[in-house]
C-alpha cells in the first residue's frame, strides 16, 4: 500500500499525540487499575469513529501474582541456606519447592499463584471494521494498554546492573544446589554438622546472599511507569490502521480489519489469555490472523518473533512470512528472532489456538527506559514509528490481496 510522506507524518503525529494524551490525562495504568480502565474506555470511544463495532470485555486478574514468585522463592532459598549447614536434605527440598513458583510463573507464564493475591477486574477492547462483502479473511492488530511496575535495577544501574543482579542470583542458586548435593554425598542427608569441603562451599555461598536479598526489590510496586513505548506505541499503531482506512476511504471487499487492545499483559499476558479462552471458537468462520506489536522504539532492532515465551512457543510461520514479505516490499529485510526472556501477547494467542506472530522493535540489551519511568511520551522515536506504520499498512494490503496462501506457498 503506497503511503504518502504526508500520510505517514500525520499518522506518526497522531500516535505520539495519542500516547501523550493517555499518559497526561488517565493516570497510572498498572494491570487492573482505574487508569488502565479509563485508558481502555478512551480508546474504545476513539475506535468507534473508525470502526463498525467496538466491545469492552472484562476479565478477572490477580495483578501481583505474576512476579509474586520472587519473594516466595527468595525467602525459601534464604531459609534453605541457613538449614543447609545442619539438614542438607531439607534444604534441598526447600529449594525445589521454591523453584516451582518461579518455573510456573516466570518460565511458563502459568497462573499457579493467583489465589494468593488480591483479585481485580481488567478489560480488553476489540474494534471491528467490516468489509463491503462477505468476510473471507480477518486480520487483527494488537497492542497492550497496561504498563508495568518499575524495574529497580534497570532504572538505577542500567542493563549491566540489572543483568548482574539477576544472573548472579540465578548462578548463585545453581551453585547452592551443587553445594547441597555435594554435602549430601560426602556427609549424608540427615542431621549433621558440616565440615571440610562442604563447609567451604557453604561459606562461599555468602557471596550470593546479598544478590538474593536484593531480588526483593526487583520491582518497585510503588512506581508504575508511563509505558509510552511499552506498549502504547502498539496500541496507537493498531488504532492508526483503522483511522487510515476511514480517512482514506479504503473499503476492502472481503477482509475484516480489527484492533485488539489487551489489558494486563504485564501481569503475565492475562488479557490475551482471557481473550483467547473466550473466543477460541469464534474465528473458525474464515482465515484469521493476529499481529501483536511490542515496544516500537529501536528501528535497528526490528524483529519478527518466530519463537516466543522464553523460546518455548512457536509463532505461526505463515504470519511471520507475511510480515517479512510485506517489509521486503517496501525495501526492509526484518530478521526472525526469539523472545529468549519474557513473552508477548502472541504467545498467549498461539497457545489458545490462534494464528499469531509478534513484530517488535526492542533492543534486548535493555535500554534505560525499558520498564522504568523514562519510558514516557518525550522518549519516542518518530522514525521507527513511521517505518513500522509503513510495514503494517503494507502487511494489511498484502494480506487482503493474497491471504496467507500467498506467502505460505513460497
Amino acid at each position: 500500500m503506497k503511503l504518502s510522506k504526508e500520510r505517514i507524518e500525520k499518522t506518526v503525529d497522531y500516535i505520539c499525540d495519542g500516547i501523550k494524551d493517555v499518559i497526561v490525562n488517565f493516570g497510572k495504568r498498572d494491570p487492573g487499575s482505574d487508569g488502565e480502565r479509563k485508558a481502555q474506555e478512551h480508546f474504545a470511544e476513539e475506535l468507534r469513529k473508525y470502526s463498525d463495532h467496538v466491545t469492552i470485555e472484562d476479565f478477572k486478574v490477580n495483578p501481583h501474582s505474576f512476579m509474586g514468585w520472587i519473594p516466595i522463592t527468595v525467602t525459601l532459598i534464604l531459609i534453605a541456606y541457613v538449614i543447609s549447614f545442619f539438614i542438607p536434605f531439607l534444604a534441598l527440598i526447600l529449594v525445589v519447592i521454591g523453584a516451582i513458583p518461579m518455573i510456573s510463573q516466570f518460565v511458563l507464564y502459568k497462573q499457579l499463584l493467583d489465589p494468593l493475591f488480591p483479585e481485580k477486574v481488567s478489560c480488553n477492547v476489540m474494534a471491528v471494521k467490516k468489509p463491503k462483502g462477505e468476510v473471507k479473511r480477518r486480520i487483527v492488530f494488537n497492542g497492550h494498554t497496561d504498563a508495568t511496575w518499575e524495574w529497580t535495577y534497570n532504572y538505577k544501574y542500567g542493563f549491566l546492573g540489572f543483568t548482574l543482579m539477576f544472573l548472579t542470583s540465578i548462578i548463585g542458586v545453581v551453585y547452592f544446589v551443587a553445594y547441597i548435593i555435594t554435602t549430601i554425598i560426602i556427609q549424608g542427608a540427615g542431621v549433621i554438622s558440616i565440615n571440610g569441603t562442604p563447609l567451604i562451599m557453604g561459606l562461599v555461598c555468602l557471596v550470593f546472599v546479598p544478590f538474593w536479598i536484593g531480588m526483593y526489590w526487583f520491582s518497585n510496586t510503588k512506581e508504575v511507569v508511563d509505558g509510552a513505548n511499552d506498549n502504547l506505541t502498539a496500541c496507537l499503531m493498531s488504532m492508526a490502521v483503522l483511522k487510515t482506512l476511514k480517512e482514506e476511504n479504503i473499503e476492502f471487499e472481503n477482509t475484516e480489519v480489527c484492533a485488539l487492545l489487551t489489558g494486563s499483559e504485564e501481569a503475565g499476558l492475562r488479557g490475551a489469555k482471557a481473550f483467547a479462552k473466550a473466543h477460541k471458537d469464534d474465528f473458525n468462520d474464515c482465515e484469521t490472523i493476529f499481529i501483536p506489536m511490542e515496544t516500537l522504539r529501536e528501528i535497528e532492532h526490528l524483529t519478527i518473533y518466530t519463537k516466543d515465551l522464553n523460546g518455548l512457543v512457536k509463532a505461526d510461520k505463515d504470519v511471520a512470512a507475511l510480515i517479512k514479505k510485506a517489509a521486503q516490499n517496501i525495501g526492509i529485510d526484518i530478521p526472525y528472532g526469539t523472545v529468549t526472556v519474557g513473552s508477548t501477547d502472541a504467545a498467549a494467542l498461539c497457545q489458545g489456538g490462534l494464528k499469531a506472530c509478534c513484530l517488535a522493535a526492542l533492543d534486548h540489551n535493555l535500554k534505560d527506559y525499558y520498564h522504568t519511568r523514562r519510558d514516557s511520551y518525550d522518549n519516542l522515536d518518530k522514525e521507527c514509528l513511521g517505518v513500522v506504520y509503513d510495514i503494517v499498512m503494507e502487511t494489511l494490503d498484502l494480506y487482503d490481496k493474497e491471504g496467507l496462501s500467498g506467502v505460505a506457498e513460497k
